[in-house]
This record gives C-alpha cells, sequence and structure tokens, in this order.
C-alpha cells in the first residue's frame, strides 16, 4: 500500500486538492483506494504563512518509486507549484509518505518519508483511513499519540466521496 500525503495553502486550497486528487485518478497505472478526510492545520517549520489544507490518500501502483515522485512533481507543476522557499507557501504539495515496505535513500527520494512520523498533520488523516498501520512496532494512532508535534490540526470537512 502506498500513501501519499496532500497539502496546499495558497488560492483556493480545497480545490487545488481536489484537482490534485483528480490528476491521480486520471493516472492510468494509480488507482485510489481510500480517502482521509481534509484537515486545517498550522504551518509547520516557516510560520509566517496561511493555513493549510492536508490530506492523506492511499493508492495502489505498479509504478516504481521514483516513477511515482515524477508523476506526483508533474502533477505538482501543472497545479502551479513553485518552489521558492523551504516549508513555504505552495498550492499544492503531493509527497509520498509510504511505499509498501520500501526503504530508499537518494538525493531525489527518501521512503519512508523521513518526517511522516513527527507531524499531526500527516498522523491524524493517517491514522483515520489506516490506525491499523504498523510502522517501527507502532500503529498510526500510537505514532499520533507519541508526536510530539503541538501544532494545530482540525478536521476540515470531506475530501469528497468515493464512488
Amino acid at each position: 500500500m502506498v500513501f501519499l500525503g496532500l497539502g496546499s495553502n495558497e488560492g483556493n486550497r480545497q480545490e487545488n486538492i481536489f484537482r490534485a486528487v483528480d490528476q491521480l485518478e486520471k493516472c492510468d497505472r494509480i488507482h485510489i483506494d481510500r480517502l482521509s478526510s481534509l484537515y486545517e492545520t498550522e504551518p509547520f517549520g516557516f510560520k509566517e504563512q496561511g493555513y493549510f489544507l492536508n490530506a492523506v490518500v492511499t493508492i495502489e501502483t505498479d509504478l516504481p518509486p521514483i516513477e511515482l515522485l515524477h508523476t506526483c512533481q508533474q502533477i505538482e507543476k501543472n497545479l502551479g507549484r513553485k518552489r521558492h522557499l523551504h516549508w513555504g507557501p505552495r498550492t499544492i504539495d503531493v509527497d509520498i509518505l509510504l511505499f509498501d515496505d520500501v526503504e530508499i535513500a537518494t538525493e531525489e527520494l527518501v521512503l519512508p518519508h523521513p518526517y511522516f512520523a513527527q507531524r499531526r498533520f500527516v498522523l491524524l488523516p493517517l491514522s483515520e483511513i489506516e490506525h491499523g498501520l504498523v510502522f517501527g512496532g507502532k500503529t498510526a494512532k500510537q505514532l499520533l499519540d507519541l508526536c510530539e508535534d503541538t501544532g494545530t490540526v482540525c478536521l476540515y470537512g470531506p475530501l469528497v466521496e468515493k464512488e
């Protein structure tokens, strides 16, 4: 199972995430399995920016991790993502959080995502859709309970209704 994190804090945040999900669904080699709710979240890192909307989706794919990364980056580019400031404002962010049991550490891609277990805005939607996921001997819920990130994460509403 592959887990993707989605986030937006520029423009119409909800529409940006809907459009990213739509583009993922249109990829022949990607099937969206589950969608979390949307969560409004305090910015992480660089605080002088607007609040984000975040969500997590699970997908099935036969793409290798690096090709999935390139697909995610193309979706970001299609939706107007510009990379100006690390942890800065963005129209859309599509991050690979976990890719089955794959572990990779290259300049281009690190899996599992190096910070996913340290961020409430990832762990809360992740535990919503996959509370039994075990990573490092702990469930998503246990990781959330242990998370030291105190940033505000509030339920915003449904991402989209899955048919």
